[in-house]
């Protein structure tokens, strides 16, 4: 699979704190980005935000609005999900990648993270997907994986999905085993099933069925 850093891009220059409001509107009307990264003699100091341009005065320099710069990036030694994570946190769609020295080498676009996402076996891989819940203080992440591979099952990958002080989702995706055995033993361990299955599904039917017929049987 091909790395993260395959995906830092120079594609537009960063912008320098000594360029006025007016030259970096131009600049920035026909690129799709949210943010963009501002450099101040050649050292990274924060992303400026698109939205904000039209309440600035033209004539100034973008240093002198550094105040409302957000100072949100990516280091070259990240993984792909915290570089994810610094994308949903800043509600961005463009993060700056800073290596260990903190000099500016480029950027990632949050389209080209979602691709190597997409190339990952998490969702490259055939599988099923499950949803299972339980209170934050009682789930253990290694008992979920314990669960799926007591049952034959491998595991793809699982990810906390949700979670508040009251409970944990995790989202698992699983290639192989008996997915209703699977979804039997959580039930076991007191993990409520989020995701809906047909095979779950089919038998719940037959034991409504059975319970009809033993009643029906009993009159």
């Amino acid at each position: 699979m091909t790395e993260i850093l395959n995906y830092i891009t120079n594609d537009y220059k960063a912008i320098d704190s000594q360029e006025t409001i007016t030259a970096i509107q131009d600049h920035l009307d026909d690129i799709p980005f949210s943010h963009f990264p501002v450099l101040e003699d050649g050292i990274y100091i924060g992303c400026i935000i698109k939205d904000d341009l039209e309440t600035f005065d033209g004539d100034k320099k973008v240093t002198d609005y550094r105040f409302t710069l957000e100072p949100f990036f990516a280091r070259t030694k990240m993984i792909w999900l915290d570089v994810l994570e610094v994308f949903a946190k800043n509600h961005t769609n463009l993060v700056p990648v800073l290596d260990e020295n903190n000099a500016y080498v480029g950027y990632y676009e949050i389209e080209d993270i979602i691709k190597f996402f997409h190339e990952t076996p998490f969702l490259k891989e055939q599988g099923g997907i499950l949803v299972v819940q339980k209170g934050a203080l009682e789930y253990s992440m290694s008992q979920v994986a314990q669960i799926v591979e007591s049952n034959n099952g491998k595991l793809l990958g699982l990810f906390i999905s949700e979670a508040n002080a009251e409970y944990v989702q995790v989202t698992i995706k699983i290639s192989l085993g008996a997915m209703n055995d699977i979804i039997q033993t959580f039930r076991r361990y007191n993990y409520e099933i989020i995701s809906e299955h047909q095979e779950d599904n089919y038998i719940n039917n037959l034991k409504e069925r059975s319970d009809y017929l033993d009643k029906y049987l009993s009159i």
